[in-house]
């Protein structure tokens, strides 16, 4: 039997994590200044973070966040094509789990919890840094510390320019995406921003067409965000693959 593709192995990986999600979606999915869930759908205390909505109580409610795990698999499969046996990939799979659960939570209460936007951020900065001392690397830790800044800074100021459009949780968000277009340069943070800001725009655009909102009415911008991202990432390191 030949050996499993990298492709192959990174899709299992996130399938695996994402099987794992459900739960910390259910709990951190509450609107802002509310705690975190601490009961499962059958009113049971939950314990841990991990795993399913459901406790072992209760009978199965139903899997409101069953997609978690086929969706994390593709970006995973998709990040190891691209990138290839490269020091960074491990960090690129170990983050979009997390990118995933962020951009679940953004979709359902427009929230972009700290406790999970600034730690992807320093994980991100300290992975990549580790990234950068092995060989056989294509990015720059200098342009990763770059990218943070700038789109951090970036998104603060849209913040402050606009509160309802823009959440402060976006610019939280953006030092973690920042880090990670940095990585493979200026070109890929510019890429990933155009991308994430043209997906934006044109969605909103859309719900206004439609009446669904006001025209000056906030979206949850998260998942877009983390999609240009991902464009910008998959387009830098498959050119710097080729």
């Amino acid at each position: 039997m030949g050996d499993v593709p990298l492709w192959a192995a990174a899709a299992l990986w996130g399938a695996v994590a994402g099987a794992l999600l459900p739960r910390a979606a259910y709990r951190f999915a509450v609107p802002v200044g509310e705690a975190w869930r601490v009961r499962c759908p059958g009113e049971h205390v939950l314990r841990g973070w991990l795993g399913p909505v459901d406790c072992g109580e209760c009978a199965r409610q139903g899997a409101p966040f069953a997609p978690l795990s086929a969706v994390t698999a593709l970006l995973c499969a998709a990040l190891a094509a691209a990138t290839g046996p490269r020091p960074e990939l491990p960090v690129w799979l170990l983050l979009a789990p997390v990118g995933v659960l962020l951009g679940v939570v953004d979709v359902r209460v427009r929230r972009l919890p700290d406790v999970l936007t600034l730690p992807l951020a320093a994980a991100a900065l300290a992975l990549l840094g580790l990234a950068s001392l092995l060989p056989g690397h294509a990015g720059h830790w200098s342009t990763a510390w770059g990218g943070a800044c700038a789109l951090g800074v970036g998104y603060a100021v849209l913040h402050l320019v606009n509160p309802d459009g823009m959440g402060l949780g976006d610019a939280k968000l953006a030092l973690g995406m920042g880090a990670v277009l940095g990585w493979y340069g200026w070109s890929a943070v510019l890429l990933g921003t155009f991308a994430a800001v043209l997906a934006g725009a044109l969605y909103g655009g859309a719900l206004v067409a439609v009446r669904r909102a006001r025209r000056k009415a906030g979206i949850a911008f998260g998942p877009f965000l983390l999609g240009g991202t991902l464009a910008g990432v998959l387009i830098g390191a498959y050119t710097a693959l080729s």
